[in-house]
């Protein structure tokens, strides 16, 4: 009887034996061939870049107060010392143009975010007002121009110092990125009103903010 037990012993011993081999070789059955796969991508930040211009021939940008671009106001585009001709009751106007410059990859929007008109002699520049509005050309912007129907940047007779009811000026880029975008160009009227002080002086500067539009 002991024999025998001990044959069965070994039998079973012998199945365990059997069934850990069994179990190690299902495991490497399951270790399957393996890759991997990777993904990588560059990011590239585009361009952007407004430009101003008084004449419509040179562009520049003038990004600091420092470095405002210099209108001229004239109650005559071709006449001389515009400047000089200003009176109570009268209107001058001038023109600025914007466009996106060459290498710009994005639209633009454009807001009008200040103006102001400082006294360099006594007089109150409350006896200026001002207007904005967008024309097809340079030579189109005179005292006498009217804007078209949604074509007001800024109605005329806004105060300075006040850029309520601005509108939005939109800026396409150009066709390729060696190409300006198309320009567009503002007219600024200035009025003076009945009090207007003789030999009054005033300095006035306007503030655009230009966006990216994706």
């Amino acid at each position: 009887m002991a024999a025998a037990s001990n044959q069965k012993s070994r039998k079973v011993k012998a199945l365990l034996a059997g069934g850990l081999v069994l179990g190690v070789g299902a495991a490497v059955t399951l270790a399957a061939w393996t890759e991997q796969e990777w993904a990588t991508g560059n990011f590239t930040a585009g361009s952007f870049n407004v430009q101003g211009s008084t004449d419509g021939a040179a562009w520049d940008e003038n990004e600091i107060p420092g470095e405002a671009a210099a209108i001229s106001f004239s109650l005559d585009p071709d006449g001389p010392n515009p400047a000089e001709n200003l009176s109570p009751d009268t209107t001058v106007a001038g023109a600025f143009a914007l466009r996106t410059a060459a290498g710009t990859t994005y639209d633009a929007t454009v807001e009008l975010l200040s103006s102001s008109a400082t006294e360099t002699t006594p007089g109150d520049s409350a006896n200026l007002t001002y207007g904005i509005f967008i024309v097809d050309n340079m030579a189109a912007c005179t005292e006498d121009a009217i804007p078209a129907a949604g074509n007001e940047v800024i109605a005329n007779g806004t105060a300075f110092g006040s850029v309520s009811g601005a509108t939005v000026i939109n800026l396409a880029k150009g066709a390729s990125t060696t190409e300006t975008g198309a320009p567009v160009t503002l007219c600024f009227q200035v009025h003076a009103g009945a009090g207007l002080d003789e030999g009054q002086v005033n300095n006035a500067t306007w503030q655009f903010e230009a966006a990216s539009v994706e």
